[in-house]
Parts: structure tokens; sequence; C-alpha cells
């Protein structure tokens, strides 16, 4: 499968949340202190992405 989400632990002990498209890293999430959450913001993602509008905020 070449998407994927991961929850991971970082250096601080907080749980966070990457995307990855086969080995390269598309986004990663705040830390959370329990997984629940991080699999809470999965879901999140999950459900309310698709439909997300883009804002463009760059110059020009």
């Amino acid at each position: 499968m070449a998407h994927k989400f991961e929850i991971y632990k970082d250096k601080a002990g907080e749980f966070r949340v990457r995307f990855k498209y086969n080995t390269e890293v598309m986004f990663s999430t705040e830390g959370y202190k329990t997984k629940a959450s991080a699999q809470n913001a999965i879901d999140s993602i999950k459900k309310n992405g698709p439909d997300a509008p883009v804002e463009d905020n760059s110059a020009g």
C-alpha cells in the first residue's frame, strides 16, 4: 500500500501522526498526550479532509 498513516512516539514521549506516500512523509501532526487522541486526528482527517477547501495564502 503506497499511502498510510503512522502513529509514532516522538522524543518528548508524545504521540504523533504522519501521513506517508511510499517512504516520503507528506505531513505530520502536532504531539498528542494519548494514542487515542492521535487516532482521533486520523479519523478527523479521513472524515473531513475530502471536502476541506484549499486556502492559498501564497503571495502572487
